[in-house]
């Protein structure tokens, strides 16, 4: 058999393998892919990085060309989200979202493994969140004018922020300005099997209140429950933030609604003595474990856990701190730590 031959048959049956069991269908961690820096390797040495690492999941948070060029014929996962300011537009204009598909979708789909496209990065809750829905119905309905929608999911991403509460995790409540549009969004989501992505940081609740978040239930390290909430017991905050959510959701009547943690992570450096290169690879490490472990969390013991670290590489152009400091690799590809 001719080896290119053999090459394209090996891809296409592990895309089609991995469409068969999706993200949501057994644990899996993901790595954020941010590019707003200026000293960022190629799209083919970062992809080719991806794979060197056995990191089978990829996210990018708008549609890069160059990217989606270089993932040609790679069996990665991808997830691919709407630039925020086009969220209204696909949300008000059919037309707007046939377009997006058809320029950023179409020309790849033969041998890029798309599996979700995300309307909007973090826009619930925000002054763009009321259009959320109906951009994913409108975008849900590109993909089926396209003849593509059994293959690839639509979702959306949503803010720590939306929670009024959240200890204990059975308390988990959404604002009262987030609640309805956070309904709308999760019912459509509902109607057509996609999960909700979440964006959830044990870091920012250890660092803007250590005197009563301890590291160890942060970093995964605790050995005992350090919350019990009714039957439910806690040795990580991690698994008590999702926990909240998903009260949150029982509470609005959409208790079967499926998570996925579209970004957490800890950064290396930035915010002294909170960040450090030995608890940002304690936090990784132990969340990697956690999920290969295959247990969900208390309150969703047989829902797997589905993750994406945030992220790949530290960003130099993002806002000096802790912003600059995410990232699981330097720029010039060498580990930060070891994790993968």
């Amino acid at each position: 058999m001719d080896s290119n031959v053999g090459l394209a048959l090996f891809v296409m049956t592990t895309i089609l393998l991995i469409q068969q069991f999706p993200l949501t269908s057994a644990q899996s961690i993901g790595v954020n892919l941010g590019l707003t820096g200026d000293n960022l390797p190629s799209p083919k040495e970062i992809v080719e990085l991806y794979e060197k690492y056995h990191i089978k999941f990829i996210r990018i948070f708008e549609p890069r060309h160059d990217i989606l060029e270089a993932l040609r014929g790679k069996p990665l996962v991808l997830v691919i989200g709407t630039k925020d300011e086009d969220v209204q537009t696909i949300a008000q204009d059919q037309n707007a979202a046939n377009t997006w598909v058809q320029t950023n979708v179409i020309p790849y789909i033969k041998d890029v493994n798309f599996r979700y496209i995300i309307i909007g990065n973090e826009v619930t809750p925000g002054p763009i969140a009321a259009y959320v829905a109906k951009g994913i119905q409108n975008m849900i309905n590109a993909l089926t004018n396209a003849g593509i929608h059994k293959d690839i999911k639509v979702s959306a991403v949503l803010k720590g922020t939306v929670l009024a509460s959240s200890y204990p995790p059975s308390a988990g409540t959404f604002t009262n300005e987030t609640t309805n549009i956070i309904k709308q969004i999760a019912t459509i989501l509902l109607q057509h099997g996609s999960p909700m992505m979440i964006n959830s940081y044990p870091y920012l609740a250890y660092s803007s209140d250590p005197q009563h978040v301890s590291l160890d239930y942060a970093l995964f390290k605790s050995t005992s429950p350090v919350v019990t909430d009714g039957s439910y017991k806690y040795y990580n905050l991690f698994d008590a933030m999702l926990d909240a959510y998903h009260a949150a959701f029982e509470k609005i009547g959409v208790s079967n609604l499926t998570l996925v943690v579209s970004e957490t992570g800890w950064p290396s450096a930035g915010y002294e003595p909170y960040t450090s290169k030995l608890n940002s690879q304690a936090y990784n490490k132990n969340l990697v474990q956690h999920v290969r472990g295959g247990k969900g969390t208390p309150r969703r013991p047989d829902q797997s856990l589905n993750v994406f670290i945030f992220e790949m590489f530290n960003e130099d152009l993002k806002q000096a701190g802790i912003e600059h400091n995410f990232g699981v690799f330097y720029p010039n590809k060498k580990p930060v730590y070891p994790l993968f």
